[in-house]
């Protein structure tokens, strides 16, 4: 059944002078009927009746990335949409990403790299990270910061964060996974500088994983 609209909060227009419009969105690989208010984002949208809070809202104006998620699997800011542009997307927060039983490889890599503090940015740092591998176009450590540039962590776990991605890089680049660490058609062996290098030297870095086995 449709779920009801957001309700309007202070800083909102009237509900009589804004008809709902219908819209269906997968969720997390759930398909939901909602109708909804035209002036509300994406990120309220989840926050608000949908209950996903771990999508987060930080300056509500696309600066810092907090509310990353993947839409149609590439990695936007949800402040910025207006939900009732994307009818019919596939929408994937950080609940679909993963659970604590059965974790994405960029979640594991998070915890074992110590890649978070106050773990408010997290969530929009692993969306982020995700989308960033599935597009192929970071190869180095380098590059890795420069593309993952509009997620800001406050707590400054910058290059724990650097190391995390680096890892399910190089893991996926060895094993002949998907570029986001999880199995699929994946790249194999030879794909990117150095055979699975970091990019700087042309010699594969060992992983905390690896160190620990």
């Amino acid at each position: 059944m449709p779920q009801g609209p957001l309700r309007p909060t202070s800083h909102t227009a009237s509900p009589t002078a804004s008809p709902t419009v219908p819209v269906t969105l997968t969720i997390n690989g759930t398909p939901r009927a909602l109708d909804i208010y035209p002036f509300v984002t994406l990120l309220d949208l989840l926050r608000g009746p949908l209950d996903l809070t771990g999508t987060k809202k930080g300056c509500d104006h696309g600066q810092c990335g907090a509310c990353t998620v993947l839409i149609d699997g590439q990695r936007i800011n949800s402040c910025l949409k207006l939900a009732v542009s994307l009818d019919g997307a596939e929408i994937t927060t950080i609940e679909g990403l993963g659970t604590p039983d059965n974790m994405h490889p960029l979640q594991r890599a998070f915890v074992e790299h110590d890649a978070y503090q106050c773990g408010y940015c997290t969530p929009g740092q692993i969306c982020s990270a995700a989308g960033l591998l599935s597009e192929g176009h970071a190869h180095s450590r380098e590059e890795i910061r420069e593309l993952m540039s509009g997620n800001l962590c406050r707590c400054g776990a910058y290059t724990n964060i650097a190391d995390a991605i680096e890892d399910v890089m190089d893991h996926s680049r060895e094993f002949g996974l998907d570029e986001d660490g999880s199995p699929g058609r994946g790249n194999g062996r030879g794909d990117g500088p150095g055979n699975g290098s970091d990019g700087r030297s042309g010699t594969r870095r060992t992983t905390h994983r690896e160190a620990a086995e």
